[in-house]
């Protein structure tokens, strides 16, 4: 098997189950509250990713850390899980799945706009036409379609879901600042995340039900441990990173088709509409970066 099928094999198998998030989400807080299922979903991603780094034999790289990397990590940690699960999670709680998961889609063309004050980065006329077209595709969604009343459905669920990506965002540019092994990074940082909330599960602890413990556990694995760790291996053996990457556009799609068996929601032509213009608005702003990449 050549390095581009075992490429192609890691980014799909990974793309399926970031697919699937959407719908473990919504059923997990069918059974569990927003603290709970960030609480068991944090410490099992932690814990997978440490046997991951058991396995890849980087465990030894934990003593060469000085305490600027832990402090950087526990920064990281609060932004991701912590504050940015806690608001996604409470999202899905609010919204229909098929509202909540593309909506979250936008935080790359909110990256850009935070990059133009923290970088100093340029604003391209490529950037306002990304931008617009991924407006109108929020709210196409948050309307559901109903522009003569311009009525947004559920305003909270709407502004925490945007929300989320913004918290994303600043944790991604704050990210490329850490130069910690990728997956040393993440157990870090998770493991953070899950003392940060730790002390809320305590406070609202109960006996978890059955589905929504199975819920997490899958939510922790599949969400950022195992998965990411597969993603991270597709970038690694493929000679054309813009050839694997571009196929993570596809995920809202494949997700709704998961939300209308697995969650029973009926998907609304304006929640496919709204997921192209954002995907399309996304596409449009990284259009030259991966034209770039394929001349090169």
């Amino acid at each position: 098997m050549t390095k581009r099928s075992k490429a192609y094999i890691c980014a799909l198998t990974a793309l399926f189950f970031w697919s699937t998030m959407a719908s473990a989400f919504k059923i997990s807080l069918r059974y569990l509250s927003v603290v709970e299922l960030l609480f068991y979903s944090s410490v099992v991603s932690a814990v997978a990713l440490f046997l991951i780094l058991t396995v890849q034999k980087k465990i030894g790289l934990i003593k060469r850390l000085q305490i600027r990397d832990y402090l950087l990590s526990g920064l990281l940690g609060f932004l991701n899980p912590f504050f940015y699960y806690l608001v996604l999670f409470k999202a899905y709680s609010l919204l229909p799945a098929q509202q909540a998961q593309p909506l979250n889609m936008i935080w790359g063309i909110v990256l850009v706009l935070i990059s133009i004050p923290l970088l100093k980065q340029k604003v391209r006329f490529v950037d306002m036409v990304a931008l617009l077209t991924c407006f109108f595709g929020v709210m196409v969604i948050s309307t559901e379609g109903d522009f003569a009343r311009m009525h947004v459905t559920n305003p909270l669920g709407v502004f925490l879901a945007v929300g989320s990506s913004v918290i994303w965002s600043f944790y991604w540019i704050l990210n490329v600042k850490d130069n910690k092994d990728s997956m040393l990074r993440l157990f870090l940082n998770f493991t953070a995340g899950s003392i940060y909330i730790f002390p809320f599960f305590l406070f609202h602890w109960r006996m978890p039900p059955r589905e929504g413990l199975l819920g997490a556990v899958y939510v922790g694995l599949f969400e950022m441990g195992i998965t990411f760790f597969l993603w991270i291996t597709a970038l690694k053996l493929t000679d054309r990173t813009v050839n694997v990457a571009i196929l993570i556009y596809f995920v809202p799609f494949v997700s709704f088709v998961f939300i209308h068996v697995l969650v029973g929601e009926t998907i609304l032509f304006s929640s496919v509409a709204g997921a192209i213009l954002i995907v399309l608005g996304t596409l449009i702003n990284k259009y030259k970066e991966f034209k770039k990449e394929n001349q090169g």
